[in-house]
């Protein structure tokens, strides 16, 4: 194998043996067991299961957002447990992205100001952040619409900027809990292709969370999560 193939099968996130337990009490509840995942770069990844099965918990977990009760995930080779918060969000910043099924974005801010606002976190000037906001804007169509207001933009739209701003820092992972669940099948849909275009334009690897099977087909592997074990990891 050659370098250049090498780095392009690099792992990029990886969890061993991870355990997450809830205790409240005398509750004490086992989430997710032993579970073992190698995510590299360009890879599409489903992960399905009922709800209630965990799978916003493993992508919490992937995401150095909680962390194990046992095992480990590291990220790039470094281990999130063994990092400060400070480090964990730069990490986060430099190598991740997120989107969600409600889009998150700051209301009092254009669709422009929340895309770039990651990049000014990194200390990027606010000139250059916005300029690189723009350019991801006009990538998910929406230039005409990158002075409105999350008020101001319909349900597809949001999530379209949602898109744009986990990838305007060009990640190594973006990490999706039911990014088109509060869409309809047509929005849902149009979302959905832009996630996996650009995937397969920049390489960055892709990790859905949905209930929603059709979606889960179109992904290069699906995984299930059932009694705390995920299933099909290995493959």
């Amino acid at each position: 194998m050659s370098d250049g193939n090498a780095a392009a099968d690099a792992v990029v996130l990886e969890a061993r043996g991870l355990e997450r337990r809830f205790r409240e009490g005398s509750l004490d509840v086992s989430v997710l067991k032993k579970i073992d995942l190698e995510i590299r770069r360009g890879d599409q990844i489903a992960v399905v299961g009922a709800s209630g099965s965990g799978k916003s918990t493993l992508l919490q977990l992937l995401g150095g957002l909680d962390l194990p009760t046992g095992g480990g995930v590291s990220i790039h080779g470094e281990d999130w447990s063994a990092m400060s918060d400070t480090r964990r969000g730069v990490m986060r910043n430099r190598h991740l992205g997120f989107v969600y099924q409600f889009h998150h974005l700051l209301p009092e801010f254009t669709a422009l100001e929340n895309v770039a606002i990651p990049l000014m976190i990194r200390g990027l000037s606010t000139r250059r952040a916005q300029a690189e906001a723009a350019g991801w804007l006009d990538k998910v169509d929406l230039s005409e619409r990158e002075r409105h207001k999350p008020s101001e933009l319909s349900g597809g739209e949001r999530q379209r900027v949602a898109i744009a701003r986990a990838m305007v820092t060009r990640p190594a992972v973006i990490l999706a809990d039911e990014p088109t669940g509060n869409l309809d099948r047509d929005r849902a849909g149009k979302v959905f292709t832009l996630l996996q275009a650009m995937n397969r334009e920049t390489g960055t690897a892709l990790v859905l969370v949905t209930h929603d099977p059709a979606l889960a087909a179109r992904m290069d592997r699906t995984l299930h999560l059932t009694d705390g074990q995920l299933q099909g990891a290995g493959d």
